[in-house]
């Protein structure tokens, strides 16, 4: 029943409640005759509109803290009106006020009770200003049409006065739920948009970590067996180490800048970074083999690079983590409107100890890389499956150049029986 308002809102309405109340006291007793009643004496008749005057104005004060219960005070208020036969108050405007209040911040049952309110004070008063008058022998019987005539006048100008003001507080309702419905849709984007920045960055803290983590790891094997037999080696190797985790670092801190700054574009890898990637795998002992055919003959998309990059990164992740470490081959072919990609690498049978640990040199571990570079793909409206062909892993994807999504569907390459796409990836 009540709403919630804020203090300078209640005070406010408390304060234009008292100051409305002063001056329909004031009107009310100037001339101090001007309140008859033909069922209470003179002094009673006054005294009784005084009071109800307050009360009016009491519900004025609360029309936007308790709609439904100003209604309630204004219909009491006006029975006794009418019951004490006293005239029309200066008080009585609050009706108005109320009724607006009831349709712009009233519940649903508040609503259609104003709606209802209007149309029945409409009827109350006709018959209370010229029917109750006719019955009391007011008029005489040569005199009733002029006083239907009159009756139709009265109730036909009192609906349109009241419902305008409910009219008036519906049309303001509306426009609000409309703002509120605009407020909500512009949050629920707003939250989606963020929710895909996360999303992003967390795709990209996955892909900068687990390769560079790969890689060190790698590095790290390598350095402890060469420490006795070549130490320039290993030191080469720490070297590489060193390299690789201050480049990790340094995207970790560009990446927790935009979880700060959530509108700040920090600068993402091109294909111009593609050579360093290439040389961080060669670095870790892996024999990789890049063919481009054709080249590229014209300007990449910004969104296209960086998903070819990190598609790349993360197969060669995949291949340095649980592939063999002999060669690994990259294929790029940049077609008019799409490029292609494959990265195979071949795999170790599965071991039976490496089964009871759930190490599983397939890539079949559950994670989040072949997933991300699935995302990867659709983001720039292509795709990407990776299955095992024999004893060699096979990430293959297509991505659209010039804006358009590709139909998902076999890509290049011949599936041979048996081949699976790895749980992961699905």
């Amino acid at each position: 029943m009540f709403r919630t308002l804020t203090r300078t809102q209640l005070t406010v309405d408390i304060v234009a409640a008292g100051v409305f109340a002063m001056f329909a006291v004031l009107a009310t007793l100037v001339p101090w005759d001007s309140v008859s009643s033909g069922v209470l004496p003179p002094h009673v008749a006054l005294a009784v509109a005084l009071v109800l005057t307050v009360v009016f104005s009491a519900a004025g004060a609360i029309r936007r803290l308790a709609p439904e219960l100003a209604l309630a005070v204004c219909w009491a208020a006006a029975i006794l009106q009418m019951a004490g036969g006293l005239p029309p108050l200066p008080a009585n405007v609050v009706i108005f006020g109320v009724l607006y209040t009831t349709a712009a911040y009233g519940a649903r049952r508040t609503f259609w009770l104003g709606l209802a309110s209007s149309l029945v004070g409409a009827v109350a008063i006709a018959v209370y200003i010229i029917v109750v008058p006719l019955l009391l022998g007011a008029g005489t019987p040569n005199g009733i049409g002029t006083y239907v005539f009159a009756s139709v006048a009265t109730f036909a100008s009192a609906a349109f006065a009241l419902l305008l003001s409910w009219t008036t507080g519906a049309l303001v309702r509306t426009t609000l739920r409309a703002r509120e419905n605009r407020r909500a849709q512009e949050l629920a984007e707003a939250t989606a948009v963020a929710e895909a920045e996360r999303t992003r960055i967390a795709r990209d803290m996955h892909d900068v970590v687990a390769h560079s983590l790969a890689v060190v790891i790698a590095q790290a094997d390598g350095a402890r067996y060469a420490a006795a037999s070549d130490p320039a080696v290993a030191a080469a190797t720490l070297g590489t180490i060193s390299a690789t985790a201050r480049a990790a670092l340094s995207d970790v801190r560009m990446l927790l800048t935009q979880l700060r700054h959530t509108q700040a574009e920090g600068p993402q890898p091109t294909l111009a970074d593609l050579e360093q990637l290439y040389a961080q795998v060669r670095a870790a002992g892996v024999a990789l083999r890049v063919d481009i055919d054709p080249v590229p003959t014209a300007e990449v998309p910004s969104a296209v690079q960086l998903a070819v990059f990190r598609i790349l990164q993360e197969a060669l992740t995949n291949a340095l983590r649980h592939g063999a470490r002999s060669e690994v081959s990259v294929r790029l072919a940049w077609h008019p409107g799409r490029v292609e990609l494959t990265v195979s690498n071949p795999i170790d049978p599965p071991s039976p100890l490496a089964g009871a640990h759930g190490d599983r040199a397939d890539g079949e571990a559950r994670g989040h890389g072949l997933i991300g570079m699935r995302e990867r793909a659709q983001l720039v409206g292509g795709h990407l499956e990776a299955a095992h062909r024999g004893q060699v892993f096979v990430v293959t994807a297509s991505l659209p150049i010039v804006g358009q999504p590709i139909a998902p569907g076999p890509l290049p390459g011949p599936n041979p029986p048996g081949s699976h796409v790895p749980e992961a990836a699905r």
